[in-house]
């Protein structure tokens, strides 16, 4: 039989370092693998990647034992004395009763008694009051605007007495009829001693804080007392 030549065996070398070619260049220096990229930093405005978070531990609550223990060691505070009541100090008592009205004087003749009451009306109106608070009574002669407003009838007369927007005049005979007023002035001008003494007790009754009297003082005060 032909014998067939051995093909000679390549036995591979163990790893090391390899030979430079005999030409003289250098062997190509190796790149080196890329590894993992770094994670891009976060732009402004959006959102950065999610990290889980560790959950917020609690409190743990007091056992009824240490609750016991704690209410135990804390003393409990005096309680404040209860404030002493205060006396109270009594009012004074109020009287129901009204005030009694001023009396005035004026000196008069009986024929100027009337003058000197429209002088103390005048008087009146010019420090502020209202005329419906005057009331003027006579003893003797009526008054010229009592004559002329009786002359149309006691309706209409009497009507303006008690819508009370002006003085009124009357006589001395109706002063039971007339209302009260803060102001009564009595022109003492005439007539009976008996009418006057019923009239000025009555316009006193009459007068809510002022009773101007008009006439003979000593006829007066024989009536209201001595002193007015």
């Amino acid at each position: 039989m032909p014998l067939i030549p051995e093909e000679p065996q390549i036995h591979e070398s163990a790893q090391g370092p390899r030979v430079a070619p005999a030409s003289g260049h250098s062997a190509p220096t190796p790149r080196p693998v890329p590894g993992p990229r770094p994670a891009a930093s976060p732009r402004p405005g959006r959102p950065g990647p999610f990290r889980p978070t560790a959950p917020a531990q609690r409190a743990p609550r007091d056992s009824p034992a240490n609750v016991a223990s704690t209410a135990g060691g804390v003393k409990p505070r005096p309680s404040a004395a209860p404030a002493a009541p205060v006396p109270s100090t009594p009012s004074a008592p109020v009287s129901g009763a009204p005030a009694a009205p001023k009396i005035q004087l004026i000196p008069a003749s009986a024929e100027g008694a009337l003058d000197a009451a429209e002088e103390a009306v005048d008087l009146l109106l010019e420090s502020g009051r209202a005329p419906g608070e005057v009331l003027v009574i006579t003893t003797g002669d009526p008054h010229p605007w009592a004559a002329h407003e009786l002359s149309f009838g006691e309706g209409p007369y009497w009507a303006q007495h008690d819508a009370g927007d002006d003085v009124f005049y009357a006589d001395a005979a109706a002063l039971s009829r007339a209302a009260s007023r803060p102001v009564v002035v009595v022109a003492v001008n005439g007539g009976a001693d008996t009418t006057t003494a019923a009239a000025l007790p009555l316009a006193l009754g009459r007068a809510g804080a002022l009773l101007i009297c008009c006439g003979d003082p000593q006829r007066i005060n024989s009536v209201l007392g001595a002193g007015v």
